[in-house]
Parts: C-alpha cells; structure tokens; sequence
C-alpha cells in the first residue's frame, strides 16, 4: 500500500501544473449588478479630444520667439563675402512676422537656439517669429535696408492672411454643443419625472402598478371577513391560474373579466388585493382615471400599452378599479359634436378585452358602483363573464367584520363582536373599521388603557350623527321645541305596528341636528305598503307634536319633511303602491334617463302624482296627530324626562307608555338594544332654519 501511495505521488510530481479555471467575472456582475452599458456619448468625447489636442500639438518643434530689436542687429545684415542669412519672411496677419533662415547658415553660433524639424505633411516651418507694432513701419524698414544690398542678395517678403480653422469651428460647434446637451439633460429630466412636465415622453404608456413576486401582496382571502359568496367566485379563478390543466382537459375555459359591483366601502378593493396575494402571478393595479388625459389618444394609448405588459407577464391579473370612469355607454354624452375621448378609450378596452386578437392568461378585474351606466357591450359574456356583487353585510358578516378589526386593539372584556354588529345595521365594512378606529381614539382621549363598550357606542354615535356641540347656544322656548320634537318621533313609532323601535332620544345637538332620534330597524329585503307608511307616519311625528302642543310649526323637521317627500315619491311613481296610479313604474334602473330631457309620463300623470303623493302625506300627518292626541299626556312626560335628562333610552319610553302593544321581531326583543345607534333609521329635528343635515 505504502509503495503504491508512494509511485502514486511521483507520477503526480510529473504531472503538469493546470492553472484552476478563473471565475467568469460577468457573471458575478450580472449577479451583483448591471453591467454598464456602452454609450456612444464616449466616442463623442474622445473625438472632441482628438480635436482640440491637434490644435495643440507640436509637429517638429515650434518656432522659436525673439525680439525685433536681435532681427534687427543679428540677422538683418549683410556681408560681400556670404550675403545675407534670411531666405525669406513671412508677415502674418499684419501682426506676427516669421523668419526663415538659410539651410546652410543655421550651422553658426548665433543660430543655435533655432527650431528645426519639419511641420505636418513635411511643410518647411520657420525659425524665429516675433511681433511687429506696425507693418507699415517695418515694411518700409526692410525696403530701406534692402535697396543698399544686390539685387540677388534680396529675400522676399510674403504677407500672409492665415486662419486657424479649429478655433473657428470650436467657435461655433461649441455653444450649440452645450445647447443641445442642455436640452438633452433637461428632456431626460422631464421624461423622469424631474420638473413640471414630468412624463411627457411617457404620456402614452400605462400607469398600472406592477405587483408580481419581488412587490408581492400579503393579503389573502383570510384576511376577508364576510363576503363568502364572492370570495367563492374569485377563487376558481385563482385556482385556474394555479392549476390551469385541471379545467382545461375538460375543455372548459375560464372566464376573461369579473366585474365586483357593490355600494361604496363594502370591500371590492380589498377582494382584489386578496385575489393578487393568494394567485401569486404579476398583478397589474390601476384605476379608470389613469386612462383619462387632456390629450387625444392618449386613454387608448395607454390602453394598449398595459395589455402589451399583461401579455409579457403572462398569466396575470389586470385590476381597474371605478371602470366607470371610461365604461359609460357611449352616445350618452351630452356634449354632441365632440371627439370623447373616453369613448376612443373604450372602443380600444373592448378590443383588447375580445377583439381579434386572444389574450390567453390575461383576467380582467374591475370594481364599481354605478354598473348602471356601464355600456353593455362591456358586460356582455367574453368580457366580463360574471358580475359578483358585493352587498352590505349582513348580521354575521359584520361580527366577522368586527373580529378582523378589533385583533389590534387593546379590548376590555365587556366588549362583544355579536354586541356591536347588532347596534350597526346598514354599515359597511369601511364604516366598521371607521367605528373601531374612532374607538380606539376616544379611549385614547379618555387617558384609558382599554377599549371599553362605552368608547365604541359613543364612536358610533359620533359617526352617525357627529360631534356634540353641548356648547351651541339654544334658548329655553327653542330647547323646549326641540324636545317635544323628539319626543313626538319617540311616542308614534312606539305606538305604530310597523315603525322601528326606539333606540335612543336626545336633544343634544351633533352636527348640523339639533336635536335626534335612533331606531333599529329590521333587516328585511322587501317592504309593504303598511310599512313604509308606518315610518312615514313616525317621521312626521316631530311636526305633528310641535303643532298638537304648540299651535304651530316650525322650520326643525327640514329633513322629515326631505326624506318622507322621497320616499311618498318612490311609493307612487316607482314601486306602484298607489291605486289611481295602478302597477306602473317610471323608474329607470338602466341610468339612461340621466341625460334626458322629457319625463316618461305626461304633465296630467304628473299632476297626479303629485296630488296623490300630497294625499298620502297627508294622511299620515293626520294619523301622527291622532296618535299623539290620545297618549298626549304620556307625550308631555316624555318631553319632560327628555328636557331633564337629555339623553332617553327605551326603558324610560317602557314606563311611561307601558309595553309596546305590538310584539317585536325575535331578533329584537334582547335587553341589549337598550342602548345603541343606527345610521339608515335616523331622526333628527329642531334644527334651526332647516339647516340640519
């Protein structure tokens, strides 16, 4: 073993030495950074170089520079024996006098300093120059001095007109080189954002965010409470960009666009941002506005530009939030006779969307809320395939909305997600985390170290009805007026089947309101003729107590009288609830009576309406004052309490009037209600000059 290991390393001694292979440094620089680029700007700057050191240089040595007094006395002479040493002279310029001495002479002493060698293109060059007052003088000089020698002995004098061209090229290739890299830095300045007129080149590119794996997304459908039907929807899209084969052995494709349409603030951008975190493919954001410029073509530029991106990135998600601000249906602009530039950006969507040309592996996301006005050629199948709609929350998705919410706040024990979902119908998911939010801020206020209930049930009534203004100057006769408004709200809705219970009285003024009144209302999808009058006959309550009370009116029930008129309107013209009317309705769910100018019935059908809603108005304020005069004693202490506390809660409306004589839905009868606000039910009056909001 030994002799083996041995011969083993002799042979290796032998072996020649194989340097290691070096490491391939561009590669460590495409790893570690960009490599820099040539630039032709370096070329530009060697030549100037070369250019300017030519003007410079010494071709054989320069002429050497002396006075014209030693021209005068050392080589202005002549002798019989050699003549003279000059062979010529040129007078340059007027100014500058060269002196070329005799090849043969150059061997004296007093030559020794002279220049040799030749010029550029083995040109002869001088040996002495120097400078001259005035040409006349020395002309005249050379003559006197020359007219004593022989004629054969005579040099010629050359005048001479000489230019330097490179200084006169550079003279005026200068300033426009500094002009033009002037306008260069300022142009790429503007193309990068750097001035007032940022993005001028790039006007026609798109404004999208690109979200793909290096700016990727953290929210997923978890991080979603509520819209669970939705959420379902969006899914199989995401699970086909995951797994496309599973859909597409069975022959089937998925669908192009999903169109989220839902009221404001109830989570269809938040859906999209779940959408980019759980696909994990390049997310392409931006919203409708970002198409819209002051320029023509530019909308269906950019257009172009952001599927050209979406096609490279492949598969991918394309999200255009508000849509409607380029997807209204076209010929509706009231504007005749122009060039819409929003239409062009449309017609170019549309083909994009399912033109000629396939976008395999694009899906388009778009979020709105007036899918009314939307054209239908956008909505139609190969476009927008589905329409998810994305409602209000309903009881369970709002505690769910609640729990998300809540996590990062510091929360007492008294505070119950199912509590507070309970005390918001009608909010969305904005408007909870609005509540929360406000909350936090009100316990912060407080100098407290928890959330408590209290800080959120105040957080909602500041939301719904604003700040109070405890502060705001009322007088005793105004305050009085106030209060038996408010109690007429109270005392009607209490005594009507239909009306919605009674949350809270106050009379304390929060924003515009002086003074208002929270119900609970139920959650139902359809209303019936007996309800809607039932709450119109509740909200002229306040007006009904005021004149029962008072003998006269006041200007406090502005926004009664507002939201009764609305909706007596929508009972007789929309939902066909009025006998002399009949089932007819004039309302336009499609929003294309925006820009008309007729109404769809004649002016005898209008009067009608008209008398008819007066009529049914009419009939519910009788009612509210027939209500009011048989528990008029029980309105009188109720408007007392209100005057004394400020603030009633529904026990206090339980021992006065006694238990409400008609049964309460099942979700409704909890102590827990005793205490609350809803923001769709609100009551407000006693505002002065209408003013209230």
């Amino acid at each position: 073993m030994n002799a083996s290991g041995q011969d083993q390393s002799e042979q290796d001694k032998h072996k020649p030495h194989i340097p290691p292979k070096p490491q391939d440094k561009t590669k460590g620089n495409q790893k570690g950074g960009k490599k820099p680029g040539f630039s032709f700007y370096w070329i530009y700057a060697i030549l100037a170089l070369i250019f300017i050191g030519l003007q410079f240089f010494n071709w054989g040595g320069s002429a050497v520079e002396i006075s014209q007094m030693r021209f005068e006395n050392e080589m202005l002479v002549w002798s019989e024996e050699e003549g003279t040493d000059i062979k010529k002279i040129k007078i340059i310029n007027q100014e500058l006098v060269e002196v070329y001495i005799k090849e043969d002479r150059l061997y004296k002493e007093k030559y020794e300093d002279a220049a040799t060698g030749r010029g550029f293109g083995d040109v002869p060059r001088p040996h002495y120059v120097f400078q001259i007052a005035s040409v006349e003088n020395f002309d005249n000089h050379l003559r006197q001095v020359q007219s004593e020698w022989p004629r054969e002995d005579r040099f010629p004098i050359y005048p001479e007109t000489r230019r330097s061209w490179g200084t006169d090229v550079l003279s005026w290739l200068l300033p426009i080189g500094l002009l033009i890299a002037f306008w260069i830095f300022i142009m790429r300045r503007m193309a990068a954002g750097g001035g007032p007129g940022g993005q001028i080149f790039n006007i026609g590119k798109s404004k999208a965010t690109l979200f793909d794996k290096d700016t990727h997304v953290n929210i997923d459908f978890k991080d979603v409470a509520g819209l669970e039907e939705a959420k379902v929807e969006l899914m199989e899209i995401v699970d086909f960009l995951k797994n496309p084969k599973k859909y597409t052995d069975l022959g089937g494709k998925i669908p192009k666009g999903a169109l989220l349409i839902g009221p404001p603030g109830t989570g269809k951008t938040l859906l999209a941002k779940a959408v980019a975190g759980q696909a994990q493919v390049p997310f392409f954001s931006l919203s409708g506005s970002d198409f819209v410029e002051m320029f023509v073509g530019v909308g269906a530029s950019r257009v172009r530009d952001l599927f050209k991106q979406a096609k490279e990135k492949a598969p991918c998600i394309i999200f255009i939030d508000e849509i409607d601000a380029i997807g209204r249906a076209r010929g509706k602009n009231p504007v005749t006779g122009s060039n819409d530039e929003r239409e062009n950006t449309l017609n170019q969507l549309l083909t994009e969307m399912d033109g000629f040309g396939t976008n395999v592996g694009v899906i388009i996301l778009a979020a709105t809320n007036r899918a009314d006005v939307l054209d239908r050629a956008l909505l139609r199948a190969g476009r927008f395939d589905r329409q998810i709609h994305v409602e209000m929350p309903d009881l369970t998705e709002r505690e769910s909305i609640f729990n998300v919410h809540m996590k990062p706040l510091k929360m007492a024990k008294d505070v119950e997600a199912d509590f507070l979902a309970k005390q918001t119908p009608g909010f969305s998911g904005a408007d909870i985390a609005n509540v929360c939010n406000e909350a936090a801020l009100i316990a912060a206020r407080r100098n407290r170290n928890e959330v408590s209930k209290k800080d959120f049930m105040d957080a909602i009534d500041r939301i719904v009805g604003g700040l109070e203004k405890r502060n705001k100057i009322i007088s005793p006769m105004e305050k009085k007026v106030i209060a038996y408004h408010e109690a007429g709200h109270a005392a009607v809705s209490w005594m009507l089947e239909h009306a919605h219970p009674l949350v809270k009285v106050t009379i304390v003024p929060r924003g515009k309101a002086l003074g208002a009144a929270w119900y609970l209302p139920e959650e139902r999808q359809i209303s019936t003729f007996d309800q809607m009058f039932d709450e119109i006959t509740s909200t002229l309550g306040g007006r009904a107590a005021e004149d029962l009370i008072f003998g006269k009116i006041s200007t406090g029930a502005l926004n009664d009288l507002e939201k009764i008129t609305k909706q007596a309107y929508a009972m007789v013209a929309y939902f066909g609830l009025n006998k002399k009317i009949g089932n007819i309705s004039y309302y336009d769910s499609s929003g294309q009576s925006e820009y008309s100018f007729t109404k769809p019935y004649s002016d005898k059908t209008a009067q009608r309406i008209d008398e008819e809603v007066r009529n049914l108005v009419e009939q519910a304020y009788q009612r509210a004052v027939e209500v009011l005069g048989e528990n008029r004693e029980n309105l009188v202490k109720l408007a007392e309490l209100l005057l004394e506390k400020e603030v009633i809660f529904r026990e206090d409306l339980e021992n006065i009037f006694g238990e409400r004589p008609f049964p309460d839905p099942e979700n409704k009868k909890e102590k827990e209600f005793q205490i609350g606000s809803n923001p769709l039910s609100q009551e407000k009056g006693g505002g002065e000059l209408g003013t209230e909001s």
